[in-house]
């Protein structure tokens, strides 16, 4: 009998991570810590973490830049991305990444509900724990004044050497950072004015870092690990005099939310140790691996493409009218944009096409590119046309598409058949027919009737799709 995975899977979840939160509560000693978690398992708001797991997604808001979020060749990386993703992982839930549009607005999609977390380099304030709670400190970083370097012929204008020297210039940052509260109290502290010039919302700090490389803007202020990072890239700048003392920077959570921030928390401690020096080394120490990065042309904070096909999909995408995103999500999944991708069964270039079915599309190992695109493109709308009568929405039906271009098409209506022999929904992908094609060749289900198109292990297409559908996902977030 056809059981209602959505039902079921928040338990399931919910068990784990009861039972891995005592697993991180059993390591640590701290009288304290057990304390806590005692107390906040009787508050009716321990809910907030159960909500995500029924819900099966963590959303986080951020912003796109080098420290927290970017596209790099196809790939979402970021460092605060890449920590959230493990944390997710671990909860058993997807992380669902959301890109700030006003920096001076990030506080407000939290408050309202709209996402669950904010993990964009923020800095903890005494105004701000008012607001919200923070987590543990991930980073420690000072204030930096982010001044351009006079030229050798530039006798005029010179660094600036104190914070006493910032009276009557003007500095820019945003209206609700920490930054415009440390200069309001630094132009106290110094006994003069410091022109406080409020940076659109739609700037981000990186933007503002390259306005001052660039000349556009005198001044602005800097977390000193972001600025150093960005010195790599802008060696005009100076970065040499903090304006404040370090400060912790943390991720924030809605102060409602107490089992989610006691569980971030205790991961952070167990993955302190390890994984966030990692990280660490990996965006901040290698400036120069980094700066290859962000300046690539297949960087989402430079040159703004996937690859160097995305010409050629957007020529031929509108054939299928799916988003041209979406086919090069496929393309990544498939070659990692490498033409010359061969697979052990045969399969060929940048969509990996088998050979029966690029001979039936008018191509081979010595097509061109574009011929290879446009013939798998051809392949994704005969599926598309075999699926229409069948799954009407189209969201659903790309699903069933994708699966079929990377199982064939006859597991997929195996799959649908099983669905319905079990009394399930066949035109649904999530929780329905895909739970039955990844099951399709245990014992329960390969000898069934409904199944004609033989063994296959199929958790690869499905795994398949939600590679896909995240990557895309990714793509659309930060490529436009």
């Amino acid at each position: 009998m056809y059981l209602p995975l959505t039902k079921y899977r928040w338990a399931v979840l919910y068990f784990v991570f009861l039972s891995t939160t005592a697993c991180w509560i059993a390591t640590d000693q701290s009288s304290e810590r057990q304390e806590v978690w005692s107390e906040a398992k009787k508050v009716k708001s321990q809910e907030d973490l159960l909500e995500i797991m029924q819900r099966g997604t963590l959303r986080v808001l951020t912003q796109s830049s080098t420290n927290s979020y970017f596209l790099y060749r196809g790939e979402a990386m970021g460092f605060e991305y890449e920590l959230l993703a493990e944390f997710a992982d671990k909860l058993g839930v997807e992380l669902e990444m959301h890109v700030a549009q006003d920096i001076n607005g990030v506080f407000d999609s939290l408050q309202s509900g709209a996402v669950d977390l904010v993990a964009a380099n923020l800095t903890v304030t005494e105004a701000r724990t008012q607001a919200m709670a923070f987590t543990n400190p991930i980073l420690y970083s000072k204030q930096v004044l982010v001044q351009r370097k006079p030229s050798n012929t530039d006798t005029e204008n010179k660094l600036l050497k104190s914070p006493l020297e910032l009276a009557g210039k003007n500095v820019y940052v945003h209206r609700n950072s920490s930054f415009y509260t440390r200069l309001q109290n630094l132009s106290d502290e110094i006994g003069g004015t410091i022109n406080i010039v409020e940076a659109p919302g739609k700037l981000d700090p990186e933007t503002l870092i390259r306005m001052v490389a660039e000349g556009h803007i005198e001044y602005t202020v800097a977390d000193e690990h972001v600025a150093r990072l960005n010195q790599g890239y802008y060696p005009q700048i100076d970065i040499g005099m903090a304006i404040s003392f370090p400060q912790k920077i943390a991720w924030a959570c809605r102060t409602e939310s107490p089992v989610l921030l006691q569980t971030l928390n205790n991961w952070l401690h167990q993955s302190s140790h390890h994984l966030v020096a990692i990280l660490y080394n990996k965006y901040f120490k290698s400036a120069k691996i980094q700066k290859e990065r962000v300046a690539s042309d297949y960087s989402s904070l430079s040159g703004g493409m996937i690859c160097e096909y995305d010409d050629v999909i957007r020529k031929y995408s509108y054939l299928i009218g799916w988003d041209w995103r979406l086919i090069a999500a496929q393309m990544a999944q498939e070659s990692r944009f490498r033409p010359d991708a061969r697979s052990w069964a045969g399969a060929f270039g940048l969509m990996q096409l088998m050979p029966q079915t690029a001979a039936q599309f008018g191509v081979d190992t010595t097509s061109s590119v574009d011929d290879h695109i446009r013939a798998a493109v051809h392949y994704l709308m005969w599926l598309d046309t075999y699926w229409q009568n069948e799954i009407p929405d189209d969201d659903e039906r790309i699903k069933f598409v994708l699966a079929s271009y990377n199982a064939g098409l006859g597991h997929v209506i195996d799959a649908r058949n099983l669905t319905e022999g079990n009394g399930g929904d066949s035109s649904k992908w999530d929780n329905h027919v895909d739970y039955y094609l990844r099951n399709k060749s245990s014992s329960k289900f390969q000898n069934s009737e409904w199944v004609k198109y033989g063994y296959c292990r199929c958790e690869e297409p499905v795994e398949y799709v939600e590679k896909i559908l995240d990557r895309y996902n990714h793509y659309t977030k930060l490529i436009s």
